[in-house]
């Protein structure tokens, strides 16, 4: 049998095993089993339960005693190094605004979740930066940290920087996130309220949106147990028009999709990006 057959069949007997032991008369003895399962995996993206709130869903993380309830850790750092130089399809709406914005003389960007500066890096192969680009990003301080020790080595232009606080947000040209806001304790629109003098742009990549419903889950990445955000997208794209912004672009990503066992409800295909701006 060919190696793409055998791997086609082999989702489809595990999505029929998970999909059965979803079913009423076998929830109550597969439930258990896979928060137990949960609990234990080191490797990937695994989620568990629905919760109302982060606060819920924070005490969730907490009480299962497996592994760290924060990103914040050592072993963070060290992901994502493999996309320092590439790109993937999810990323390729991101590139085209941003080459049009840094084209129109937008020089000052801000990097909400930008890990150690895996879009700067990946993003410069296919765009000529300015000289004068200003490229700052935010995360834990682990993160930055080490970001800024890399930076030392791989970005000698200075054009990249780090940094603790999200209020240094204010006054930038271009607020870019990626596959960041379903990590934070926060909404971007109660980020942007505190802000000033908030970008005129915003870029969202990566982010997962219910059609209907917001909510709360638990991720699995193998290094901690977080909660994980969901927004319902009618909510989130009302909240920045509030702010004065307009959509001006909307993009799904097929490589990404959400399964919350025994919460079918809650089921994502796609993940969400969006181009907002305001006058």
């Amino acid at each position: 049998m060919p190696l793409d057959t055998t791997w086609t069949l082999g989702r489809k007997l595990r999505r029929i095993a998970n999909e059965s032991a979803e079913l009423p008369g076998l929830r109550w003895l597969a439930e258990p089993l896979h928060r137990r399962m949960f609990r234990r995996k080191r490797s990937g993206n695994a989620y568990c339960g629905v919760y109302e709130s982060y606060t819920q869903a924070l005490a969730s993380a907490s009480a299962l005693r497996a592994l760290p309830t924060t990103y914040d850790t050592d072993a963070s750092p060290r992901m994502y190094r493999d996309r320092l130089e590439q790109v993937r399809v999810s990323d390729y709406p991101l590139l085209y605004w941003l080459s049009r914005l840094l084209a129109t003389g937008q020089r000052r960007v801000f990097d909400l979740g930008g890990h150690i500066g895996i879009s700067y890096y990946g993003f410069r192969r296919y765009l000529d930066y300015p000289a004068d680009l200003r490229w700052q990003v935010h995360d834990m301080p682990s993160v930055t940290n080490a970001g800024r020790e890399l930076a030392r080595e791989l970005d000698p232009s200075g054009r990249l920087e780090f940094t603790d606080a999200r209020e240094d947000a204010d006054d930038c040209d271009l607020l870019v996130t990626s596959g960041v806001l379903q990590y934070l304790d926060y909404t971007l629109p109660e980020l942007l309220q505190t802000l000033d003098r908030p970008p005129r742009h915003v870029l969202v990549n990566l982010t997962p949106m219910h059609p209907s419903r917001g909510y709360f889950t638990l991720q699995n990445l193998g290094i901690a147990i977080c909660p994980y955000r969901v927004c319902a997208l009618p909510e989130f794209v009302a909240e920045m028009e509030a702010l004065g912004y307009r959509l001006r672009d909307r993009w799904e990503s097929f490589e990404r999709q959400l399964r919350v066992p025994f919460e079918p409800s809650c089921t994502i295909d796609s993940y969400h990006g969006f181009y907002f701006t305001r006058s």
